[in-house]
Parts: structure tokens; sequence; C-alpha cells
């Protein structure tokens, strides 16, 4: 199954499918298929009637618990239907890293914490533990955090928005 999928954005937003991921990044990625990644989403089968709905037929949804994606999908590019992975939150995304699922590049589009430390963007603020994870993740060097809300935006390098709070303890 998982061979049959070629991951073209693996992204962090809080809305997880939404106008901005159907209008900008499936075209732009000319994505076929959706993962969403989501406890909360994967045990509710209202939540994901409501995907479901939202995005139009011709574009295959699936929607998997953490542990269950990392167990049936491996990061991949090449051959294969064209794939975003949508996680809701940075723990998430770096949990399903730290269980195998190793990206190259991280998007961050949308993240809101209310016990946020820095606004990186006007739609990605962080806390510790979020700003943590992060740094967590960037220890392997093949891995890219950008935050991009739109494909057309300007990329913000992580390490950039946040080289103020590197020297910091949470």
């Amino acid at each position: 199954m998982a061979k049959d999928f070629n991951i073209a954005l693996v992204r962090v937003d809080s809305r997880l499918v939404h106008g901005q991921i159907l209008e900008a990044w499936v075209p732009h990625v000319r994505a076929k298929c959706i993962i969403v990644v989501d406890n909360k989403v994967a045990g509710d089968s209202f939540f994901e009637t409501i995907i479901r709905m939202a995005v139009p037929s011709e574009i295959e949804v699936i929607i998997n618990s953490v542990n269950d994606f990392v167990k049936n999908f491996v990061f991949t590019h090449g051959d294969g239907k064209k794939t975003i992975v949508l996680f809701r939150n940075i723990a998430d995304a770096c949990d399903a890293f730290n269980q195998g699922f190793h990206f190259d590049k991280l998007n961050i589009g949308n993240v809101y914490n209310n016990k946020y430390k820095i606004c990186c963007s006007p739609s990605v603020f962080l806390c510790d533990e979020e700003i943590k994870c992060i740094k967590n993740l960037l220890e392997d060097p093949r891995v890219v955090v950008e935050l991009k809300g739109i494909p057309k935006g300007k990329a913000i390098d992580i390490k950039e928005a946040l080289k103020d709070c590197w020297n910091t303890k949470p």
C-alpha cells in the first residue's frame, strides 16, 4: 500500500483540511490523495465524515492515528499517487518522525497555542514544547523545517524564525 504514494508535502496545519489546502496546495503539488494524521479525527466518525465531505471526490482521503500511519506508510518521493500528509500539530509530526516516518521537509502552515512563546509568522505561534520538538527534529541534518502558508508565499526557515529562542531555556 505505502509504495503507491509519492509524498509531495508534509504539513502541520491546525485546521487540517480547509480552503488553503484544497485551493492552493492540492493543485500546486497535483495531489491525488490527502492523508490526515490525527488521533482525535481518526477516532471520531463525525470529524472523519466532515473532512471527507469537504474534499472533492477525485481526491482520495485517508485518515489515520499517528501510530497506524507510521505502521502503514513510509516517506517516499518518486512513483505513485501524489500525496499530502497533514498533521494537526507539531508534536504529532515529530512523533511520526521519531517512530520512523522520516520526511526531509516539514511545512508549518498554521499553528496556534494559547501558551505561545513566540510568534514566528502571522499564522504560527509556538510554545516551548513545540520549539523543543522542532529543535529535536532539526538534529537530523537532512531535515528542513519551513514556515509557508501558501505555495507562492515566501518560505521562512524555522532556524531564522527561532534564532532568539535557541539559546534560552524553556
